[in-house]
């Protein structure tokens, strides 16, 4: 039986003889529906089409993505480390050469995501590599293909020695983050996702409830996930996609895109 794959936000779901009636991650207000109504693909489909891409993000950190784009659009990232590999959100697709190549990496020991939207593929990442699966206990109503290599945490798990994996909420009650210590050359990264998302002015971060809907977060959300992240120490934050990346001063962006967005809830202009 195929593991249906919703073409519009790319989430791969149970193995079952018919894809579902509706996808229940683009059916809720923080995504939607496609112009043409719900339509699903699968793995071996998509394939025919799109490939891998796998490069270089900085040491010890790669960019897996896919081209040409598919549903959202977004990149993961696969993070190098003594203890183990850890992959950051997913994609819908996994390909031979992807496979061959992230072995030649040193495989998947563990898989964490942002938020939902960015679930993918991930269990068909867990079981080609023999990963965990982490998932904050917040979300777990958006686990739309179970397995037994899932492991709800509440607010902090370690998925390797040395990386801490942080819930910080907005975007989905479970919207979590990546802190990279030997990440930007000891300095630190923050691997973000879409929980705090790089804007197009790399200087800058934002926060919303539902990013294609425009759908804001409220002031004092938007100071705890600021307030959250300030006990990790980092230069850099990777977002979702390729080149969204706060190359140098990444705290500072945070607190300082945070007091902005307070600032025009509030009515001030500069």
């Amino acid at each position: 039986m195929p593991a249906w794959i919703c073409v519009t936000c790319g989430v791969q779901h149970a193995d079952t003889p018919r894809p579902p009636d509706a996808c229940a991650i683009c059916a809720d207000e923080r995504q939607y529906v496609g112009w043409g109504g719900q339509w699903w693909s699968t793995m071996t489909d998509i394939a025919r089409d799109h490939v891998v891409v796998v490069r270089e993000e900085e040491p010890d950190l790669l960019g897996v993505g896919m081209e040409p784009a598919f549903a959202i659009g977004q990149r993961a990232l696969l993070v190098r480390t003594a203890q183990g590999n850890v992959l950051w959100d997913c994609t819908s697709l996994l390909d031979d050469a992807a496979r061959a190549r992230i072995t030649e990496l040193g495989g998947i020991s563990a898989i964490c995501m942002s938020h939902p939207h960015f679930y993918a593929a991930n269990v068909e990442f867990a079981d080609a590599f023999g990963a965990r699966i982490l998932i904050p206990r917040a979300d777990q109503q958006w686990v739309q293909r179970p397995s037994p290599r899932i492991e709800l945490f509440d607010d902090e798990a370690e998925p390797v020695p040395g990386l801490t994996l942080a819930r910080i909420g907005g975007h989905f009650d479970g919207a979590s983050v990546l802190h990279w210590p030997a990440g930007s050359q000891g300095r630190g990264a923050l691997l973000t996702g879409d929980t705090i998302t790089v804007v197009p002015d790399r200087d800058w971060v934002s926060f919303m409830w539902s990013y294609p809907n425009l759908i804001p977060l409220d002031e004092r959300t938007v100071l705890d996930i600021a307030r959250r992240t300030e006990r990790f120490t980092f230069d850099r934050v990777y977002g979702g996609w390729w080149g969204r990346v706060v190359v140098q001063d990444g705290a500072a962006a945070v607190r300082r895109s945070a007091d902005r967005y307070v600032a025009r809830i509030r009515g001030h202009r500069p």
